[in-house]
């Protein structure tokens, strides 16, 4: 049990309410998500988001959404809509217009200005390798620049012919003045301003020198009165620079608190990783339903309030961990159980012909919507005389515990009948094509009146009214519990599970699920739940498996030929 399930709060919460009751920043609370337009975002942004955005509205304060736009090379305005629709859709809401670092370039610029005028600052003309060996490691200290005593006019200088686009991509750069012989690697005269002669989606080629993000970052929550900045924890080395320069600049003091960043097993959530996975095809896109990413979660079923009650679960601790999918996926059964109206569909389909019941008739039985929500109603199934059954519902030869249809057997049709194989048709290389069976009328509704008990209930959908329909099983993306410690230089990607994706043709659908819309979701009973993709037509239903019915995970590893 973590500490918001046991009524007490995390240490963020904890860190607020100390705040608050000592009125440091006079009762405010101003949160923000600062994510960068690069890329989409995953559920470990959605971890942040919940934790940002749910801190605000517990506290009565507000959180702003600022798109950390500071290279101009990998940016682009579909990432940043992507990121509001994502955020939108989670259920948040950002307080007043969207942020960007970018509207702050002409007060970052003022600062870095100010700081070489103090002697803060200084333009490096050595080349980004040459720094770089420079900086010394852990061990070797640091040596300076040999431009680092450059006089104060020299540099604004330079810096002002930076800013004219006199000099090339890597040409000049500048640096901050600090201690090239910290025990810190960060603080040995990091990078603050380097050359981009690139346009900027949103300021054009107005710009061609552009802050680095630890510039950045820690100044734009102080321009917005961010009371408290929530980052994950490789950000914590960088706050000791992030105050170095909000001191020297003698700005408001936004406060800083880390926290451990989401592992999920049996995926990734590096960009880089993902990007590859997209790029060489190995995913459809990034809204791939095996994709960790919001929009490829949303796309297989996913719902957000079974991501926020996932993020409510896991809390917020110092130390990096994994969670098991498990968790993510329960969150997401119970939420779904709750409101997924059930059907009855057919993946691998049977033919079961009932030859006591008439031709050309059919009877309308009822059957219940959602046995958890009683204002859901009920609905009318077709019952024919040709049916569909799951082919794995049937055996010719059971072993002892198998329950289901088999010769001379009876069993409970879902909300329909008893009923009996008699006979087994099958074509010229043995195989079942057709099942003949007889069925008791007396049992309508799926009880006996002479009292007697039948072991199994099977689902099944009528032959002349069923939907046909694709089917898409989706499983985990890897075999691996936690592919993230897959060495950089193996072929991580082999691990992938390869049955990660299952796509059934022609599968049989009960009538209702003709009239369907994008996003709809459903329990199919016995199956698991279920979403309409947007792939479907007019004719051709797509459905993506969204999660089993219960955890399967083990049991399928132990049958794949390449687990372990």
């Amino acid at each position: 049990m973590n500490d918001q399930e046991s009524g007490s709060v995390d240490f963020v919460r904890q860190k607020v309410e100390t705040d608050n009751a000592s009125g440091k920043f006079d009762g405010r609370v101003v949160t923000r998500f600062p994510p960068e337009p690069n890329g989409f975002l995953h559920i470990g942004h959605a971890k942040s988001i919940c934790l940002n955005f749910g801190i605000a509205e517990e506290y009565g304060g507000v959180c702003h959404l600022r798109m950390d736009d500071t290279d101009p090379t990998k940016e682009d305005v579909n990432f940043v809509q992507a990121i509001q629709d994502d955020i939108d859709w989670l259920g948040f809401k950002w307080h007043g217009e969207v942020r960007y670092a970018s509207d702050y370039f002409d007060q970052l610029h003022d600062w870095a200005v100010q700081l070489i005028t103090a002697g803060k600052a200084y333009v490096d003309s050595q080349t980004i390798e040459e720094i770089r060996q420079g900086r010394g490691t852990l061990t070797e200290l640091g040596i300076d620049s040999p431009y680092r005593e450059r006089t104060v006019e020299e540099n604004l200088d330079l810096f002002a012919r930076m800013r004219a686009g006199e000099f090339a991509d890597g040409e000049q750069v500048l640096r901050a003045k600090i201690d090239m012989e910290s025990k810190h690697l960060i603080m040995r005269d990091p990078i603050m301003y380097r050359i981009r002669h690139a346009e900027h989606y949103r300021q054009g080629d107005d710009w061609c020198v552009y802050p680095m993000y630890d510039f950045t970052h820690g100044q734009s929550d102080s321009i917005e009165g961010v009371t408290h900045s929530i980052c994950t924890l490789e950000f914590e080395n960088n706050r000791r620079l992030y105050d170095w320069y909000i001191r020297e600049l003698g700005i408001y003091v936004p406060e800083q608190t880390e926290f451990a960043r989401l592992g999920l097993t049996h995926t990734v959530m590096s960009k880089r990783r993902l990007l590859q996975l997209v790029n060489d095809g190995l995913m459809s896109g990034w809204d791939d339903p095996r994709m960790p990413t919001i929009r490829g979660l949303r796309r297989r079923g996913y719902t957000p309030e079974a991501i926020r009650e996932f993020c409510r679960r896991i809390g917020v601790t110092k130390f990096d961990g994994v969670t098991e999918i498990a968790l993510l996926e329960h969150c997401l059964r119970d939420d779904l159980n709750r409101r997924s109206q059930r059907r009855m569909a057919v993946l691998k389909p049977l033919k079961v012909v009932i030859e006591n019941y008439p031709e050309g008739e059919m009877e309308e039985l009822e059957a219940i919507n959602n046995p958890e929500d009683e204002s859901a109603g009920t609905r009318s199934v077709p019952f024919t005389r040709e049916l569909f059954i799951e082919r794995d519902d049937f055996l010719e030869d059971p072993p002892k515990k198998f329950y289901r249809l088999a010769p001379g057997r009876e069993v409970r049709f879902r909300y329909a009948y008893f009923v009996t194989c008699r006979d087994v048709v099958k074509d010229d290389s043995g195989e079942v094509i057709e099942l003949r069976c007889t069925y008791d009328p007396q049992t309508r509704g799926g009880s006996a009146p002479d009292g007697r008990k039948v072991k199994s209930t099977i689902h099944w959908v009528s032959a002349e009214q069923a939907v046909t329909a694709e089917v898409r099983l989706y499983d985990h993306l890897f075999l691996e519990s936690d592919p993230a410690t897959i060495a950089a230089d193996e072929e991580w990607t082999r691990h992938l599970n390869p049955g990660s994706l299952e796509t059934l043709q022609g599968c049989c659908l009960e009538r209702s699920l003709g009239e369907t819309d994008v996003g709809d979701r459903f329990q199919f009973e016995r199956l698991g739940y279920f979403c309409v993709d947007d792939d479907s037509t007019s004719d051709r239903p797509v459905f993506n498996r969204t999660v089993t019915l219960r955890d399967q995970w083990a049991k399928l590893k132990k049958q794949s030929p390449t687990a372990g």
